[in-house]
């Protein structure tokens, strides 16, 4: 498939896991692409087919995102498709988490996403182009000690739902994913206790966790012309996690 050929996807949080399969994926199908991260993006960058921009960058800053589209559209002319990916994790007690703990992930993983989405609006009315936001299970339905990045993608998904709704007469479309357990650096710890990785096994009808790349594959879906009519849209890529009511396996 070449689904976006002489198009141009920017792509945060691409230095690795999702972000970095994602960039890959829309690579393989053509895309000139713009790589964003506060890492090192060399490994991603090297691994891409087509044209390439890498721009260091920290979501959370808003003059950082605002330079980050500009740079976008300063060297391919345009923007076509924006994936918000970039996200930190914090957890614990709720009565220990401190204001520095709350407010990076909050300013990551929400802030960044409308930093993101107003500083690209002008230029993908341009082209009817489109968003895709990395939501995650997490924020449609809470978890034990998980309050902040809870908080954080609960906002990712409403603010997904209202601006699809602000900007569809402008014929952009904005949707997110939502996944369950999926291996990426972010992730490591929770693969390093083989009880407690046993314990999401049996909560996820799959009886797996999520590769990286089967994020990717759903967002490139959502970004393209296969998804023409889809906006405003959560998609669970969770294994079927969110299918179930809460209740333990019988």
């Amino acid at each position: 498939m070449a689904r976006f050929t002489d198009k141009v996807v920017l792509v945060t949080g691409a230095a690795s896991g999702i972000g970095q399969k994602t960039a890959q994926r829309f690579s393989e199908e053509g895309a000139s692409l713009v790589i964003v991260d506060i890492k090192d993006l060399t490994e991603t960058e090297q691994s891409l087919k087509g044209p390439v921009l890498a721009h260091k960058a920290d979501v959370s800053d808003s003059d950082a995102v605002d330079a980050m589209i500009e740079a976008a559209v300063a060297r391919f002319g345009r923007l076509d498709v924006l994936v918000n990916n970039a996200g930190v994790y914090t957890g614990g007690d709720p009565a220990k988490i401190s204001n520095d703990d709350w407010r990076k992930v909050i300013a990551t993983d929400l802030d960044g996403v409308f930093y993101g989405c107003r500083a690209a609006i002008p230029h993908l009315e341009k082209v009817k182009g489109c968003i895709v936001n990395t939501a995650s299970v997490s924020g449609t339905g809470g978890d034990w000690n998980t309050l902040p990045y809870n908080a954080a993608k609960g906002g990712v998904v409403n603010f997904t739902r209202a601006l699809a709704m602000d900007l569809g007469k402008r014929q952009i479309r904005v949707n997110a994913v939502c996944p369950s357990l999926t291996r990426t650096p972010m992730t490591e710890d929770a693969f390093e206790d083989e009880e407690a990785l046993q314990q999401f096994y049996d909560r996820i009808p799959l009886g797996r966790h999520c590769e990286p790349e089967e994020v990717a594959a759903v967002i490139a879906f959502l970004a393209s012309d296969d998804a023409s009519f889809i906006t405003g849209a959560m998609i669970a890529v969770d294994g079927g996690v969110s299918a179930s009511n809460g209740q333990p396996p019988q």
